[in-house]
């Protein structure tokens, strides 16, 4: 009875962890449509993950799909944390990966029970405050500095994940014929789009650092707005957002076909 329970318990646990990689989806999909907005001239709300969940809150069910979320990515979290612990991720750098995506996760979480609860500032917001925070600390100028560099690499990663398709190694199969084809076209864009992405941002706390401004790290959104205003922003924050919602489209077929 008890290995019943236990094989019972851990398939409800693998549901809910896959459950967080399509909430992930979804969120990229709502960020790549905010940030299309944001090229276009119309939008409205922070193009990053608290815009997303804002986004979502409005809607009919709004509330029930962010209830949801928060328990997925819990799931998700925790998933992650526990391949780290107990080793189960493989050699040191992969569990190191692991933990890292567990925090990433559990911040979401964090972030869509603020938002239902009818808080939630922005995300560049929040990193604005703790940037600051960061910098008022001992050699803080060069924490925020090696933190910049740090997601310019993780950045740069995505890019060379999605371009030598490493992402498939992810992938317990992929669907067949064009659902396939496609998957793997989004997974190719998806990634490649959301280390551009990230690139920014670590550039952003860079320049934060040399500057000594925190206001000049302002996360996702702020990547955004600054890739609006580079030579030819409005065509690449068009790319970009194309391929976040390429990502989320990719972390749909992950959520079915992924390994954990």
């Amino acid at each position: 009875m008890s290995t019943v329970a236990a094989r019972s318990g851990q398939h409800a646990w693998e549901v809910g962890a896959r459950a967080g990689y399509a909430a992930s989806g979804l969120v990229h999909v709502l960020i790549g449509v905010l940030a299309l907005q944001l090229a276009l001239g119309s939008g409205e709300g922070s193009a990053d993950q608290s815009g997303a969940f804002q986004q979502i809150a409005q809607t009919s069910f709004g509330a029930l799909v962010l209830w949801v979320s928060v328990v997925a990515f819990v799931a998700l979290g925790a998933w992650q944390a526990a391949a780290a612990l107990s080793g189960a991720a493989g050699e040191t750098s992969d569990r190191v990966k692991c933990g890292a995506k567990a925090v990433v996760y559990l911040v979401l979480a964090g972030t869509a029970f603020s938002v239902v609860q009818g808080g939630g500032s922005s995300s560049s917001g929040q990193t604005t405050s703790m940037t600051g925070q960061l910098m008022q600390a001992p050699a803080g100028r060069v924490l925020v500095g090696a933190v910049g560099v740090a997601v310019v690499v993780v950045g740069a990663y995505h890019v060379y994940k999605g371009l030598a398709k490493k992402f498939l190694e992810d992938l317990q199969r992929l669907p067949s014929g064009t659902t396939g084809r496609v998957a793997r076209t989004a997974g190719v864009v998806g990634y490649a789009a959301k280390g551009v992405a990230l690139g920014v941002v670590g550039v952003l706390f860079v320049v934060a650092a040399l500057h000594a401004n925190p206001d000049e790290a302002s996360g996702l959104d702020g990547a955004l707005q600054a890739l609006r205003e580079a030579p030819a922003g409005p065509v690449l924050l068009v790319l970009v957002a194309l391929g976040l919602v390429a990502f989320g489209g990719y972390c749909a077929v992950r959520a079915r076909f992924g390994r954990l």
